[in-house]
C-alpha cells in the first residue's frame, strides 16, 4: 500500500471550536426550509409506513451499494417475498442480497428500539452493527465489537492509503467525545447531524460497515431530536452520485481543519435529497389516491384497501402471502388476485410451481423506487 497522500485523523480537534456560521449559513437556511417541506408531507401522510417503507429499501440499497454490496430493489422485495417460505429460493440467496436486507432490518430495529426509550448511544450503535455483519462477508469482522487494530480507508484499485481514521487507543475518548457532543451541544440540528457524521466516520470505530452505520445516524440522529417526524429520510442517494467529493470534503477536514467547507457539502445533501424525496414521496401518495379508486372499481369489496395497503407494502409477493398477511379471507384474496391481473394492475413475474405460489410484481410502484 502506498501511504504517500495518507491523512491522519485530526486528533484534538473535534468537536470544531468558533465555526464560521458566514460561511454556511445560506446552505443553513435552505436545507433547513427543503426538511421542513419535506417533514410536513410526513406529517401530512395518514400512513407514512405503508407509504414509504419503499424507500428505506431504496436507501438499503445504495447505502449498501456505496461499500461494494450490489444488489436491486427488485431482488430485495423478492427476498421478502420468500422469507416466510421453507423455500430453496429463500435460503440459497446471493449473500450480498442478504447483506442488504439486514442493512435495513438494523435501521428498523434501531429505529423500533428508539421507539420504545433506547436513546442514541453507544450501545445502540454496536447492536445495530452486530445485526448489520450478522450474515455474509462482515460476519467474519467482529460484528458489534470496536476495532482492536488500526484500519485504514483506501483506494483498492490504486492501492494508496486515502485515511487513517483514530487510532484503538484512542477510540473509547474519541466516542465520548462524540457523543457528548451528540447529547449537549448548542449547535443547530442540522449542523450537529453533519459534524456527528464526519466524526463517525473518521473514528471508523468498527472493522467493517462503518458507513453504513454512519449513514444510518444521519436518519437515527434527525428523528429522535425532532427535526423529522418520521425516521424517513435517508440520504444516500445524493452521496453516492457525489461519492468522489464527498471523500475528499471528509479528508480535506483532517488535512486543511475546514469544517465549515464540509458543512456546506452537507447541508447541500440535506437540500438536494430533501426536494428529491418530496418529489418520491409525493408520487408514491398519488399513485396511492389514485389506486384506492381503482382498486374499489376493480374489487368491488370492503376489503379493497386491504388489498391496496398490502401491496404497497409488498409491490413484489407470493399469493400464500397475501392470503394469510392481509387480512383478507384466503379465497377472497385469491380472487383478488386473479381480478388484478385481469386487469393488468399487478403482472406475473414467476408462474407457480409444484408447491410454489406464483410471484406477482406491482409495477406502477416499482418504477417510482428503482435504483
Amino acid at each position: 500500500m502506498d501511504f504517500e497522500n495518507e491523512v491522519n485523523y485530526h486528533y484534538d480537534k473535534f468537536p470544531p471550536k468558533g465555526l464560521n456560521y458566514n460561511l454556511i449559513v445560506d446552505s443553513l437556511v435552505k436545507a433547513t426550509d427543503s426538511l421542513a417541506r419535506y417533514d410536513q408531507m410526513l406529517k401530512n401522510m395518514h400512513n407514512s409506513e405503508i407509504l414509504l417503507a419503499p424507500l428505506r429499501n431504496q436507501e438499503a440499497v445504495i447505502s449498501s451499494r456505496m461499500e461494494g454490496t450490489i444488489s436491486t430493489m427488485d431482488e430485495i422485495l423478492k427476498f421478502e417475498a420468500d422469507s416466510d417460505n421453507d423455500s430453496e429460493e429463500a435460503k440459497n440467496v446471493r449473500s450480498e442480497i442478504f447483506e442488504t436486507i439486514l442493512y435495513q432490518r438494523a435501521l428498523l430495529n434501531a429505529q423500533k428500539g428508539m421507539k420504545d426509550g433506547y436513546p442514541l448511544s453507544q450501545h445502540l450503535v454496536k447492536t445495530m452493527h452486530q445485526q448489520l455483519l450478522s450474515f455474509g462477508r462482515g460476519a467474519l469482522k467482529s460484528p458489534g465489537k470496536y476495532k482492536v487494530e488500526q484500519n485504514y480507508l483506501a483506494d483498492k484499485i490504486k492501492q494508496k492509503v486515502l485515511f487513517t481514521p483514530i487510532s484503538p487507543e484512542k477510540l473509547n475518548d474519541g466516542l465520548e467525545k462524540l457523543f457528548n457532543y451528540i447529547n449537549n451541544s448548542p449547535d443547530p440540528i442540522l449542523v450537529k447531524t453533519a459534524l456527528m457524521h464526519l466524526e463517525f466516520e473518521a473514528l471508523h470505530p468498527f472493522q467493517d460497515g462503518n458507513g453504513r452505520i454512519g449513514r444510518m445516524l444521519i436518519t437515527l440522529l434527525l428523528w429522535s431530536t425532532g427535526t423529522i417526524s418520521e425516521p424517513h429520510f435517508y440520504i444516500s442517494g445524493y452521496l453516492e452520485e457525489n461519492k468522489d467529493e464527498y471523500i475528499d470534503t471528509m479528508r480535506n477536514v483532517s488535512k486543511n481543519n475546514d469544517w465549515e467547507k464540509w458543512c456546506v457539502f452537507f447541508l447541500n445533501a440535506i437540500d438536494k435529497q430533501a426536494i428529491r424525496n418530496l418529489e418520491i414521496a409525493e408520487n408514491i401518495k398519488n399513485l396511492y389516491e389514485e389506486m384506492k379508486h381503482i382498486f374499489s372499481d376493480t374489487l368491488s369489496s370492503k376489503w379493497s384497501v386491504n388489498a391496496l395497503d398490502f401491496i404497497f407494502t409488498n409491490p413484489i409477493y407470493r399469493n400464500n402471502r397475501f392470503t394469510s398477511k392481509s387480512g383478507i379471507p384466503g379465497p377472497t384474496a385469491a380472487r383478488f388476485t386473479r381480478m388484478l391481473l385481469d386487469k393488468e394492475l399487478i403482472r406475473t413475474m414467476e408462474e407457480s410451481s409444484g408447491r410454489r405460489p406464483a410471484l406477482y410484481a406491482f409495477e406502477p410502484l416499482l418504477k417510482l423506487v428503482r435504483v
